[in-house]
């Protein structure tokens, strides 16, 4: 016979995790189309690789400065409400860059679609807390971000067919690149009111021994965690574990999108194909990011580890850097960038898994923002490196290489933390 908690689990999975993935497929596409759009938008706002760099990497700084208020406000106000209100806002940005004429506008409004879209995914991170317990967080974790890479997967080649209505009703591909992927955000959040419940306790699927039984085993981690004092908002802003872990995704976030920003460009200077073809080279990196991210996680949960889950993936992504500053055909920049993809996307699971162990309550909103904040620098600095590198080398093989050093450095912390078995 079921036991509750594994039913109740077993429902948050097939009723909250097909949600929160479809979400952030929509907020991963409207985050990353820019490189797409990139192929023509440039020549047509008269960008060179450095502003463009900026352009791409600024959205992050927007990001950083508004996350860790607006997932305190999550945590005051309610998920439902205040992830419709990201959702909305960042869809309407989306389309208004479109209506970029320039370097300015353009760099303006990508810090606005930062802004707009802060607070998102930590609060998606910290929701995820108040429906699956640690032992079976990882999984969760990582079943949704694979939303990443399968955003990837199917936006490559949605992105570069959406590019080939240039000239329709006198836009250009990239203006409706980003008109009709904003859409989908600004709808979902009217969706989001009316179909994401708060917690467990406004859950009607839920009967009331499943709800108690995971109330239960949640608070039970909570007192827990409270007891080694990470339960306040100063905990969750002055932990040095918080601090060394957003290091690590720092690192992470650095590497994922100094490749994802750029490999469109990358993908198209060496093949010279049509921005559907290019669509469809990129969906190779997506899919082995989407296979490892899976098993990673799954792997993670099954030996209650995680350390070394962080570490070895982290090591993949290093080799594929590795390769990719040697190629320069096709096959050779696929290989490297499928073997980092895996890499990098297989940190995510174990590695918030890791983090959420410790934090919970008000710190764990903090924390968990602050952590991604830390991240999304490297989230600017990733593209801005790139761009800079292939302007004053007129090559990318550069960059990758210190990529790999980032990496190799953002292990370290992750060795000395204490390797308890859920650690």
């Amino acid at each position: 016979m079921t036991q509750p908690l594994d039913s109740a689990v077993a429902k948050a999975s097939w009723r909250i995790l097909p949600l929160l993935f479809l979400l952030y497929i929509v907020a991963y596409l409207d985050r990353i189309n820019v490189s797409f759009a990139a192929l023509t938008m440039n020549k047509d706002l008269g960008l060179d690789q450095t502003a463009y760099g900026l352009g791409a990497g600024i959205f992050f700084l927007g990001y950083v400065i508004f996350e860790i208020p607006s997932n305190l406000f999550l945590e005051r106000v309610g998920p439902r409400r205040w992830i419709a209100r990201i959702m909305a806002s960042w869809g309407m940005v989306t389309m208004a860059l479109a209506y970029a004429k320039g370097p300015t506008s353009f760099t303006a409004l990508r810090f606005l679609l930062g802004a707009a879209e802060a607070g998102f995914f930590p609060g998606m991170i910290l929701y995820l807390t108040y429906w699956f317990p640690q032992a079976r967080r990882a999984r969760a974790v990582a079943l949704f971000m694979t939303a990443t890479p399968i955003a990837g997967l199917v936006g490559s080649p949605l992105s570069g067919w959406i590019m080939q209505l240039h000239g329709a009703l006198g836009h250009a591909g990239w203006q409706w690149l980003f008109l009709l992927e904003g859409v989908p955000a600004v709808v979902l959040g009217v969706v989001v009111l009316f179909l994401l419940p708060d917690g467990p306790g406004q859950a009607s699927w839920l009967t009331a021994e499943e709800r108690d039984a995971l109330k239960t085993a949640l608070d039970g981690e909570s007192r827990a965690v409270a007891a080694r004092h990470l339960s306040r908002l100063r905990d969750g802003l002055t932990s040095p574990r918080v601090w060394l872990l957003g290091f690590v995704y720092f690192c992470s976030v650095l590497a994922m999108y100094g490749l994802v920003m750029w490999l469109p460009q990358i993908v198209a200077s060496v093949t010279g194909a049509s921005t559907l073809s290019v669509g469809v080279y990129v969906m190779v990196a997506y899919f082995f990011a989407a296979a490892g991210m899976v098993v990673i996680g799954a792997s993670s949960d099954r030996l209650g580890e995680r350390r070394w889950h962080v570490a070895g993936s982290m090591a993949l992504c290093m080799v594929g850097m590795l390769v990719l500053t040697q190629s320069t055909g096709l096959a050779g920049i696929l290989l490297g960038a499928s073997v980092a993809a895996t890499g990098i996307w297989g940190v995510l699971g174990p590695f918030w898994g890791l983090a959420t162990r410790y934090l919970t309550g008000t710190a764990a909103a903090a924390g968990i923002a602050l952590i991604n904040s830390l991240g999304n620098v490297g989230g600017f600095l990733g593209p801005y490196l790139m761009g800079w590198v292939k302007a004053h080398t007129g090559g990318y093989e550069q960059a990758f290489l210190f990529i790999a050093g980032v990496i190799v450095v953002g292990c370290v912390p992750v060795y000395f933390m204490g390797a308890t078995k859920e650690s």
